[in-house]
């Protein structure tokens, strides 16, 4: 009875270590990432400048009546219908500098990004901040980090720059608003947004004259 009850102990307890293991720690799969995101069906109307300028004025409110965090509207609704990979990339404390065990999950992105299914399309990379800190300070890191991210894949591991944009959107739209402080706030977020316009086929060649019957007289020499 003693080691039946001690062996349910042990499942219970490597149950609960599985369960609280942080998300990062999964192994993420080029499948994994392609699945996601190849479901593209509509591009959206997407203005970045005008996007990073309005998360940046927003950042800088300092109003009593200002909602809390898990309250807030999300600044950009429409990137939340387009196909989404959410990844957990690891940085030094607040700055944009990737740690060297999370190049790995960034060269499983760009692997993705050149397999077939996904070589017709752009992506936006998104950075996000918890809220923790300074709302104006918070975009300015998401920004860097989703720049640092976008670097690393064109720079290292040779994506096209003409695929990739970025943008931070700070604290401004919470991956999970019910947990404003919870690590997955800081998750960079890779976004298919596009889809490149498929070239005109070349015209056929000109058909070759057609040669005629008729032969020319010959010439009788002397």
């Amino acid at each position: 009875m003693q080691r039946t009850a001690t062996a349910l102990l042990g499942l219970i307890t490597a149950s609960l270590l599985v369960a609280s293991a942080p998300a990062w720690s999964q192994e993420v799969t080029r499948e994994d990432i392609v699945r996601q995101l190849s479901r593209f069906e509509t591009a959206p109307t997407l203005d970045l400048p005008a996007l990073k300028q309005q998360t940046q004025e927003r950042s800088k409110i300092r109003s009593r009546n200002e909602p809390p965090p898990q309250k807030r509207t999300p600044i950009a609704p429409e990137l939340m219908t387009l196909p989404a990979f959410n990844i957990d990339i690891q940085f030094d404390v607040d700055t944009p500098i990737v740690r060297p065990e999370s190049y790995q999950a960034v060269g499983r992105i760009a692997d993705a990004m050149v397999y077939s299914e996904l070589l017709p399309y752009s992506f936006l990379i998104v950075g996000h901040v918890e809220a923790n800190g300074k709302r104006e300070s918070n975009v300015i890191l998401s920004q860097r980090r989703a720049d640092a991210i976008r670097d690393i894949l064109a720079n290292t591991f040779k994506i096209s720059v003409k695929r990739l944009q970025s943008i931070g959107l700070g604290e401004e739209q919470l991956l999970d608003p019910s947990k404003p402080t919870a690590p997955v706030n800081q998750q960079i977020q890779i976004i298919t947004v596009a889809k490149a316009a498929e070239e005109a086929a070349p015209p056929p060649p000109a058909p070759a004259p057609a040669a005629s019957g008729k032969q020319a007289p010959r010439k009788h020499r002397n």
